[in-house]
């Protein structure tokens, strides 16, 4: 499946997979900073979400249809970044089709067997009580409280709530999509066997279980001390753009000079 994209720029390509109560909109920021630095962004919409979270099929590989995608554009190789539920379908990513992923980047991740923390359950308990209402509102507002911080911009919060409200109403009217099986539960040690540049961060404001997540994976793929975003919640990437964007700008021009030393 081609999926719903933006893209800005010429150069390297950055792909960016969005986090799961978002969408692609979640980069709007994101895009013109890249563009300007000289690489290639392009924001998916994962299926179930923002302009396909409609489509019905009996089963859906995201990991597959980002790759069929970016047959599509014509990117072959290619940095693919993630938020959250982007984290874990990067991860897919990288172990179906390690040859294509110049690097990876993880902010946000938390393996789905973690046992969650009592303020990540709490989130959930209060969004589903909500919606169990029928308070769409409600489950809008509690979102927006777990995923972002304190600290976060009223525009922030806005753009999140227009992402959250959009995702809930798309849940209570189509359901979700049912996922095929996870290419990294096929092996217990996939994540160990990727030898490609990695980057793992996290918010500073986010819960715990993301730190746990964090600094677990940064152990299966040694890519060294997790990153941290100052000031920023789950969504740390929409919250602190420009910070982001350093970051993996930083990340992708190393990737670029370490590829260049061994060509030579």
């Amino acid at each position: 499946m081609i999926l719903p994209f933006d893209e800005a720029g010429r150069g390297r390509p950055i792909v960016l997979l969005h986090a799961r109560p978002a969408d692609r909109t979640m980069w709007r920021a994101h895009l013109p900073l890249l563009a300007e630095a000289g690489v290639r962004a392009i924001a998916l919409d994962l299926p179930g979400h923002g302009d396909v979270a409609a489509a019905r099929r009996a089963e859906v590989t995201p990991w597959a249809d980002v790759l069929d995608t970016l047959d599509h554009l014509g990117a072959d190789r290619f940095t693919v970044a993630g938020n959250s539920l982007g984290a874990l379908v990067a991860l897919q990513i990288a172990v179906t089709a390690p040859l294509r992923v110049q690097g990876l980047v993880s902010i946000g991740y938390r393996p789905h067997d973690l046992p969650p923390s009592a303020r990540l359950r709490t989130a959930w308990d209060r969004e589903r009580a909500a919606l169990e209402a029928g308070d769409v509102e409600a489950a809008v507002r509690a979102g927006v409280a777990a995923w972002t911080s304190p600290k976060a911009s009223d525009a922030v919060r806005a753009q999140a709530a227009v992402m959250m409200r959009n995702q809930l109403i798309a849940r209570l009217t189509h359901g979700e999509p049912e996922v095929a099986a996870d290419p990294l539960n096929q092996n217990a040690d996939a994540l160990r066997t990727l030898t490609g540049p990695a980057l793992v961060g996290v918010g500073e404001l986010d819960m715990p279980d993301f730190f746990e997540g964090a600094a677990a994976l940064s152990d299966q793929l040694g890519s060294g001390k997790v990153a941290v975003l100052a000031d920023a919640g789950h969504l740390a990437p929409l919250e602190q753009p420009e910070a982001f964007c350093a970051l993996l700008l930083d990340f992708v021009n190393r990737l670029a000079v370490t590829e260049s030393g061994t060509k030579q």
